[in-house]
């Protein structure tokens, strides 16, 4: 038996084996499995959310039903991240402390138990909970990667309303991984509003000063586009000349140390209905967004297969 204290005035006791002298070697699996569990709490901690990510599977199963009732909840690892950036920035710190690990693996899934003890720190106020975690894993090319992980709550201290606080001081200033995910949106729903037509959309995404640069653009069409009233005519024919148009099919993101900024590449497709040509172009693009809106578009293309399909070719 062994005493853990969530504070001067709460004992928590949980049962445990015997530590022995010497520990027993690991197999290069459970070595592995081991430093994935101690990974989530020390990054987790930390506010490392981008490496975090990567320790999840595509879709994982997320239970701590003992602690706040409801349901378990399925999250792609973004989704998770999000929810966790959302909270755990706004403490002074969290420290998770992890003990008694225990794994078991097989050739393509496993397990793990250990022991844990959360503290939360905000202000003069403070929230530790104590309990097990449950996870089970499945093996990728790579790594092993969290599929499940269940909480079950043995003890709790402090008050609560501590997380109320912190996600309102997360939210006020938000986390590095939060900015950067608003930044890729705001360049989906940018790109998604030419796919759609939807010139509404297309406008909100643009702040007022705005600027979009493209400097390998063909003889007769624009280097530089400044404000957004500017931006909105070149782009106000769209819906008439472009037919079926395909922009997030292959988008792929690229996160700067500012977060605020983000370098783009993607294939687009597009039927150009004044010439009938189908428009076939690989793009890069140098976004900064800020509040939400787009300030600056730095725009990469070919501008030989873009005069081709526009039909703007003058020979």
């Amino acid at each position: 038996m062994k005493t853990l204290f969530l504070n001067t005035l709460l004992p928590i006791t949980l049962s445990t084996a015997a530590v022995p002298a010497v520990a027993q070697p690991l197999t290069p699996d459970e070595a592995a499995l081991v430093t994935t569990v101690e990974s989530v709490a020390t990054l987790a901690d930390a506010g490392h959310f981008e490496s975090l990510e990567t320790l999840y599977a595509d879709e994982v199963m997320m239970d701590y039903t003992s602690l706040f009732g409801g349901t378990a909840t399925l999250y792609s690892p973004e989704e998770l991240m999000i929810a966790w950036a959302g909270l755990l920035p706004g403490f002074d710190y969290t420290r998770h402390t992890l003990s008694d690990i225990e794994v078991e693996a097989g050739a393509d899934s496993a397990i793990a138990t250990a022991d844990v003890i959360a503290y939360h720190q905000l202000n003069d106020a403070s929230w530790q909970v104590a309990g097990t975690y449950d996870y089970r894993f499945t093996r990728t090319e790579d790594a092993w990667q969290i599929t499940h992980m269940t909480f079950n709550l043995l003890e709790e201290a402090g008050d609560r309303a501590i997380l109320t606080a912190a996600t309102e001081q997360a939210q006020a200033n938000p986390d590095e991984y939060l900015q950067r995910q608003q930044t890729e949106q705001i360049v989906r729903d940018f790109l998604g509003s030419l796919e759609t037509k939807d010139m509404d959309a297309f406008a909100m995404v643009w702040a007022d000063d705005a600027i979009q640069e493209m400097p390998f653009s063909p003889p007769g069409f624009p280097k530089l586009v400044e404000g957004k009233e500017n931006i909105l005519t070149l782009y106000g024919a769209w819906p008439e000349i472009s037919g079926a148009t395909n922009f997030t099919a292959e988008l792929v993101f690229y996160p700067m140390q500012d977060p605020t900024m983000v370098f783009a590449e993607w294939r687009g497709t597009v039927e150009v209905i004044p010439t009938g040509r189908l428009y076939e172009q690989r793009y890069s693009g140098l976004f900064k967004v800020v509040d939400g809106r787009i300030q600056l578009f730095r725009e990469y293309y070919d501008p030989i297969v873009f005069a081709e399909a526009f039909g703007l070719n003058t020979d």
